[in-house]
């Protein structure tokens, strides 16, 4: 076979292999919910299976929550987005780990965190359920995602603008208002989108914090599935989330790629402060500890004294070695770390593949796949669980039981940041490297792994981390398809919050510190080994 015909046979493996993941971990669950949203057999039609569930004002209080959190985040993260866009101040990193943290905290942390933040210190307020929480736990949640998109938006203006604007005789908050603030434009869209997109599929922290009150289409999708197994009501409700979703990422293409193009390099424009330029600077950094930090540190408290003015105690630390439905949270803590590691290296390895197609491909091709790569990080993971059910029901006993169901559907919710991450990566290798070892005759396997790969690897240990923070985290999906011997912790600390008692509770607070330490742990390397230039998440 020539050269020309290997290559070829190589491009088509790279489309081939992660097109067969998704296809068969995305498309074959929502495909079987869409069949059997057809095929319902309820005799009722969907006017009267929309009714019954409240299809509508489902969708509408959905939309309204996920509206709100979106522009609740953007204001909460306005000073960090200037942290890391305008200032150079030490302990960079840890600033960034701070910020990033929450992001990545799997969903019921943040939902215990609030409860014992809403129910202790600002208890006065009288939130400690509702919308209000609900709101202020996604803010918490998304803040990251609206900090690293716009602050890196920002810090790519060219700042040459700003000066021409100040020596023309501009103000300062002129030339913010006439150069800078249009160009941010679109970044901040895209992270309202995001945001946004979020908000509307979550679940973990509606179901702590809205305390049986507050429903939306993701939580009322497990209620019909799960609770009262009503299948044509649930599948319905999921047609409509699905429906969310993919308007919800068209709008959020619209403004892909937001930050601004400038010709060569930007100089860094970002300050060291100085004098009375530590006010503005430490007024921003104690707001993004107080809102970050806060409910961390509180939870923390709240884990060895689980009730409001009661004994200090480590009973909470100490059941984590007692037998919880057959098993110990430690024994679950174990697995989890286990599918999250293999979830991890499942999706370093089919992200990558399709980031290097899609960085082969051109025009139509590279863009559909860029698309198809990036709808599950924004699919309803209820949703997708719900999927998983049907189509696992339909399978011999010796598939749906596999023990690498779960880390594939981790996975499957990892791979579009490691795709995201992966591609600037791939663009960041100069091509006459490429071209050189080409022409000494390396083929395109070898030109990657001694090209490519020493200049991305740093990137690489960035995705890999983000994956299995991610799958270590995943809450929605792994609720539905958990068992006895397959319960990761997250599941186990919803199920202590469900039943009554200050021991369970006093174990569910124990198991998300030891999250929250883990999580902590992984982040930190994350932004040791990533690059400083890149994607912004």
């Amino acid at each position: 076979m020539t050269r020309g015909g290997t290559k070829n046979l190589g491009t088509l493996a790279l489309r081939v292999a992660p097109a067969a993941f998704i296809a068969i971990l995305f498309i074959w669950p929502v495909a079987a919910l869409i069949r059997r949203a057809i095929s319902v057999g309820s005799g009722d039609g969907l006017t009267a299976l929309a009714e019954r569930t409240h299809a509508w004002q489902l969708l509408g209080f959905t939309l309204f929550q996920a509206a709100l959190s979106a522009l609740l985040a953007l204001v909460v993260a306005i000073p960090m987005v200037w942290l890391l866009a305008r200032v150079r101040i030490p302990g960079s990193l840890l600033l960034m780990v701070i910020i990033t943290v929450p992001f990545v905290l799997p969903t019921v942390v943040v939902g215990i965190a609030f409860r014992a933040l809403l129910g202790g210190p600002l208890g006065f307020l009288g939130l400690d359920s509702g919308l209000w929480p609900i709101l202020l736990a996604h803010a918490f949640l998304n803040v990251a995602v609206v900090a690293r998109v716009v602050g890196a938006a920002w810090r790519s203006l060219d700042p040459r603008m700003v000066e021409a604007a100040r020596t023309l005789g501009a103000g300062r908050w002129r030339a913010f208002a006439g150069i800078v603030a249009p160009r941010l434009a679109p970044a901040v869209a895209a992270a309202a989108a995001l945001v946004f997109l979020f908000c509307s599929t979550s679940f973990g922290v509606i179901v702590i914090l809205g305390n049986g009150e507050i429903r939306t289409l993701e939580t009322e999708i497990y209620t019909q599935a799960i609770g009262y197994f009503r299948i044509p009501e649930a599948v319905l409700l999921s047609m409509l989330q699905i429906i969310v979703v993919v308007a919800a990422l068209l709008v959020t293409r619209l403004f892909d790629d937001p930050a601004p193009q400038t010709t060569g390099r930007a100089a860094d424009s970002r300050f060291s402060p100085h004098g009375r330029q530590w006010i503005p600077v430490g007024a921003a950094v104690t707001w993004t500890v107080l809102v970050l930090v806060g409910p961390i540190a509180v939870l923390a408290v709240r884990s060895v004294r689980p009730a409001v003015g009661g004994a200090w105690t480590l009973d909470g630390y100490r059941s984590l070695t007692e037998s919880v439905n057959g098993v110990t949270p430690l024994a679950t803590l174990r697995y989890s770390l286990t599918t999250a590691v293999l979830a991890m290296v499942i999706a370093l390895v089919v992200g990558l593949l399709a980031a290097v197609a899609m960085h082969r491909s051109r025009g139509v091709s590279g863009t559909v796949g860029n698309v198809v790569a990036t709808i599950p990080l924004g699919i309803s993971a209820v949703t997708l669980g719900f999927g998983y059910l049907i189509v696992l029901a339909a399978l011999p006993s010796e598939v749906s039981a596999s023990p690498l169901v779960i880390p594939c559907v981790q996975a499957l919710i990892a791979i579009p940041v490691v795709v995201r991450i992966a591609i600037p990566a791939l663009q960041s290798v100069p091509e006459r490297l490429r071209q050189a070892a080409a022409t000494l005759g390396a083929t395109p396997t070898r030109v990657f792994w001694t090209v490519d790969a020493p200049i991305i690897g740093r990137s690489l240990a960035a995705a890999g981390g983000f994956a299995f923070v991610m799958a270590l985290g995943e809450f929605g999906a792994t609720s539905f398809l958990a068992r006895a011997d397959t319960t990761t912790l997250p599941v186990l600390i919803g199920s202590a919050l469900n039943r009554p008692g200050a021991e369970n509770l006093a174990t569910a607070m124990a198991a998300s510190m030891v999250l929250v330490v883990v999580t902590t742990i992984a982040v930190a390397l994350v932004e040791v080994f990533r690059p400083r230039t890149g994607a912004p998440l």
